[in-house]
Order: structure tokens, then C-alpha cells, then sequence
């Protein structure tokens, strides 16, 4: 039994170094076809295993398996073109995400459907690249905002002679009272400071009476 590539082809993007496996299930005898790339892909060596349903099932991630189970079976009945993606847990106990994508082909005497060609896609590298540089964004970004916060309350503890636990909460109920966010008023007074401003212009910042200054 072969598999040839069809119009499926075209959700894939030309030029990715995705490993990529073709498939053929055929709906009447429930036999499926796979290449060598698709056996890799879930972690045999080529002709290790008859791939079944229940095998390929088996491989999806539990959140997973029943929308890909749903996926298969919609397309046994409309033949239509599908794809997905979701998590696999491959013959070596690895996590891997795949895109898989497919179509009906019609018996042309029945004009029923009669089998199931596509292919998957191992995508995983990809995820994790994405993954890592949308983490690394985020800490860019939360550092980013941290730094004029720390900045502000040693600048705080030390025109007001608090501990920084303390200069924090004077941070806070400052944002509190202006309705400004907490970085925003750290970097104001972050840029009061380096402008050669007083213990008094930060004090007036925070709401608080300056050092020194007489209490009412």
C-alpha cells in the first residue's frame, strides 16, 4: 500500500526543517499506511509496529486524544480537509507537538469516502523556540519593570531613612492615592533623582512630609 501526496500538501510551509511523515488510512479494511518518517515521528524505527487507530490513540496526550478522535472520525464521514494540532507521547515516553493535516479521498464508484492521506508534522522544536522567546520576553519585560521599582525604593529608604520593605509600602500607597501605576511612579521619582531633585521634591511625590520638615 502507498500514500501519495495530495493538495494537503499545501498547508505545509515549503523550506521548514519540520520532520515530516505521510499517512494512508484506509477506512474499509481500518489499515493505515505510514512512511518512515511518520514511525520516527512517534518514536519506532520504520516497520516496528502494524499502525492501527488504537494505536495511533493511544500515542495522543489524554487532554488531547478525544478532539483528535472527533477530527478523524468527522473526516471519515465528510471527507473533508482537516488539521490539527496537539501533543504526542511518543514510544520513548517524549512529549512531542504535531500538526496534522488531511483530506478524504472519495471511492469514485460509491462517491463515498473511502480512505484518509495526509501528514504529521513534528513541530515540537518549533514550540519550544516560541515558547522560550516568548518566556525571555517576558522577563525581559518583568525586569524592565522591576528595575526603576528597586531603584525608587532605595532612593525612598534613603531620603526618608526607612527599610526598603518600608519605602515599598510608601511606593504602593502612593500609586494607590494618584491611581498611577507603581512603576510609573517609581520611574518619576527614579528620574527626579537623577535630575538633581530634593529629599523634598520626592517626598511631595510620595505624599509624605519632607525630612526634617515640621509635623502639623
Amino acid at each position: 500500500m502507498t500514500a501519495e501526496p495530495t493538495n494537503t500538501g499545501r498547508a505545509l510551509t515549503p523550506g521548514t526543517n519540520h520532520l515530516t511523515g505521510r499517512y494512508r488510512y484506509d477506512l474499509a479494511t481500518q489499515q493505515w499506511w505510514w512512511s518512515d518518517e511518520t514511525f520516527r515521528i512517534h518514536g519506532f524505527e520504520p516497520g516496528d509496529v502494524v499502525p492501527t487507530m488504537t494505536l495511533v490513540l493511544a500515542h495522543k496526550h489524554p487532554d488531547d486524544r478525544p478532539r483528535v478522535s472527533r477530527m478523524f472520525e468527522g473526516a471519515a464521514v465528510t471527507g473533508a480537509p482537516f488539521s490539527s494540532v496537539h501533543r504526542i507521547m511518543d514510544a520513548r515516553g517524549r512529549e512531542r507537538t504535531l500538526t496534522v493535516v488531511g483530506q478524504g479521498r472519495l471511492d469514485p464508484e460509491t462517491r463515498h469516502v473511502c480512505e484518509l492521506v495526509g501528514y504529521f508534522v513534528d513541530v515540537t522544536a518549533a514550540v519550544q523556540t516560541r515558547a522560550d522567546r516568548v518566556a525571555s520576553a517576558s522577563i525581559r519585560a518583568s525586569a524592565a519593570t522591576r528595575a526603576p521599582i528597586e531603584q525608587a525604593k532605595g532612593i525612598i529608604a534613603f531620603v526618608l531613612d526607612i527599610d526598603v520593605d518600608e519605602a515599598f509600602e510608601r511606593l504602593r500607597r502612593s500609586s494607590n492615592h494618584t491611581n498611577v501605576a507603581v512603576r510609573d511612579v517609581a520611574r518619576g521619582i527614579v528620574e527626579l533623582a537623577s535630575t538633581g531633585g530634593s529629599a523634598a521634591d520626592v517626598a511631595e511625590i510620595l505624599g509624605v512630609a519632607a525630612p526634617g520638615a515640621p509635623r502639623h
